[in-house]
């Protein structure tokens, strides 16, 4: 399978995109290109064939059945390097020069993304959103503060399928208003129950779903939304510094987590018309859609991983928006004492509304 590096035509140095100015730049001569220009390195890559060259030798012992299934090897073109990834990475960085590669065959064919949202946020501000989400948090363990002990920083494109689709629904609601009086014998309480239906039509547009069995859908949901006006048509040059994955579910695999997601929020937005009651509770709900379809696209997360106390911690950020999530241990000394502290606040309030009531004679 070809693999793809931009070379900097000014002084070899090898290029990659750039977050901050929208373009491609090099690191060593700081020269940028448009994208567009490198538009015809997609299209003249699109007839490479890869080198058909097998040798005859008896060196080496067999593979156990299974030890090598899935995964995939690589020569990088700059220092001859061989690059090991699985069967799904599709743009990586050399292990021993660090140059920033694209394995062409990765988006050949049907598994061409449609668009790609580029990154906006670049390393430093992944680095500055973690230290963001740690602050102010009196529970966490202080390690935790310390970004020196980040294993990991990295920036994914990742798969998304984006669901368009029309939606006739109609759903049913049992709800219910109480009312309270009284008169000098008795207190009395009415329930009135009612029926209640909403019909009618909506229309949804790039509804994503995850297309990584890797990637936790509600880590990648919890990050959402994406602004899709800054989609473009894709480009491998756009992969260029960055780590990518294709798809490994399918789009027919997602269909039944996209129609989770539509009937929730359909359900939700006719729910919030149905004001007044003090109970409303969804009976019954019908949605029929109409005119779906749905779209390859890969979206920028950075991912962040630390261990602590043998357990590893991953966060994400969009990295279009900045929005950072990421589940926080919890610093149990510090939990105990917060808790402790606690339990003696409530125990002087309590003193002292019993102090007042006994002054009052209550007591």
């Amino acid at each position: 399978m070809p693999i793809q590096e931009y070379k900097c035509p000014c002084c070899g140095g090898a290029i990659e995109f750039n977050s901050s100015v929208q373009k491609m730049k090099c690191p060593y001569c700081d020269t940028e290109f448009e994208m567009e220009t490198l538009k015809s390195y997609d299209e003249a890559l699109q007839g490479d064939q890869a080198d058909q060259m097998e040798w005859e030798t008896s060196a080496g012992s067999e593979w156990q059945e299974g030890e090598v299934d899935g995964l995939r090897t690589y020569i990088c073109k700059s220092c001859g390097g061989e690059i090991v990834g699985d069967e799904n990475m599709a743009a990586t960085s050399c292990p021993f020069c660090g140059n920033p590669v694209v394995l062409m065959g990765q988006f050949a064919g049907a598994l061409k993304p449609d668009v790609v949202i580029p990154f906006k946020l670049d390393k430093t501000a992944a680095k500055a959103g973690l230290m963001r989400h740690l602050s102010g948090r009196r529970l966490l363990p202080k390690i935790f503060k310390d970004q020196n002990h980040i294993e990991e920083i990295k920036g994914i494109y990742v798969p998304f399928w984006l669901f368009d689709t029309g939606a006739d629904a109609r759903v049913r609601y049992r709800a219910t208003r109480v009312r309270f009086w009284s008169d000098s014998r008795y207190n009395y309480t009415e329930t009135s129950h009612y029926l209640i239906h909403r019909a009618g039509n909506l229309v949804f547009e790039h509804v994503p779903v995850d297309g990584s069995a890797k990637m936790p859908d509600d880590l990648m949901e919890s990050i959402e939304p994406y602004d899709f006006k800054d989609a473009v048509d894709f480009q491998t040059a756009y992969m260029a510094g960055y780590l990518a994955d294709k798809y490994d579910v399918t789009a027919e695999q997602s269909v039944a987590r996209a129609n989770e997601r539509v009937k929730t929020s359909t359900e939700q937005i006719f729910a919030s018309t149905v004001e007044g009651y003090e109970t409303v509770i969804p009976e019954n709900s019908s949605i029929r859609l109409h005119g779906g379809k749905a779209v390859y696209a890969l979206y920028p997360v950075w991912i962040l991983n630390t261990t602590w106390r043998g357990q590893k911690y991953t966060f994400a950020m969009n990295g279009q928006t900045g929005k950072f999530v990421g589940d926080l241990p919890v610093d149990k000394a510090a939990a105990n004492r917060w808790l402790l502290g606690l339990t003696a606040g409530f125990s002087i309030v309590s003193y002292g509304i019993t102090w007042l009531l006994h002054l009052a004679g209550i007591l």
